[in-house]
């Protein structure tokens, strides 16, 4: 039976998932008072850890949405970054988790999460997700 070319690389389903596990804190909420407006948010120094190999990858988060009835209160949110410091997570799940967790403490109108990370090995990534999602084909 032939591997497959993860399998070779030794890359697993556990490291595919690994961090989304996890039990990060709550990010705190406060009554939005205005409608129609957009909040931008930059994280300049992201840190995480690469699950299969333990380097850190270091980044930018940017974080944009619509609030509609809450907004996220900006300390809970530096608690809930400063989990991902030392947690094993692939970039592409990083970006995914913040903006569940995010939808899911604010219920925005819409939200987008960018993670841009630093080169590693001369390449560079840039993962975006938006909310709401594209409907699964």
């Amino acid at each position: 039976m032939a591997k497959n070319k993860a399998t070779r690389l030794g890359y697993t389903p556990d490291h595919a998932k690994s961090g989304l596990d996890f039990n990060f804190p709550e990010i705190e909420t406060w009554p939005n008072q205005f409608p129609g407006y957009e909040i931008e948010i930059d994280i300049p120094e992201f840190t995480s850890v690469c699950p299969k190999t333990s380097l850190p990858d270091f980044g930018t988060i940017w974080i944009r949405y619509m609030p509609d009835k809450l907004c996220f209160e900006l300390k809970s949110l530096k608690e809930y970054v400063n989990c991902y410091r030392n947690l094993g997570i692939f970039q592409e799940n990083v970006v995914n988790q913040v903006l569940e967790d995010i939808v899911k403490a604010t219920r925005p109108v819409w939200a987008e999460v960018r993670g841009e990370f630093r080169p590693r090995g001369g390449l560079g990534t840039t993962v975006v997700a938006r909310w709401p999602r594209p409907k699964r084909r």
